[in-house]
């Protein structure tokens, strides 16, 4: 039985921990997004040199790649919470 209750306080502590982590990783996501479309605009709205445009598109395509990764772990996290099979995730 003390087994069982020890079991099930490690599931909640990991569903509780996990359910954090989606919450940290679509608001980071959500903020992302948010610098991407300041960068359209940046692009858009003002004259810039072949330089400042290539740095834009770099930076561009850097939060594309991190918003990217991020939505992984984030679908990552959410499956395993889905299948009712939370634990903690360690990130080295």
């Amino acid at each position: 039985m003390r087994q069982n209750q020890a079991e099930f306080r490690r599931q909640n502590v990991a569903k509780r921990s996990m359910t954090k982590e989606a919450k940290q990783l679509a608001g980071l996501i959500a903020g992302l997004r948010k610098s991407l479309d300041g960068i359209h605009k940046e692009r858009a709205s003002k004259k810039l040199s072949g330089a400042e445009m290539g740095l834009l598109d770099e930076r561009r395509n850097n939060l594309l790649l991190t918003i990217a990764a991020l939505d992984d772990r984030l679908s990552a996290v959410q499956g395993l919470i889905d299948l009712g099979r939370p634990h903690i995730i360690r990130v080295h």
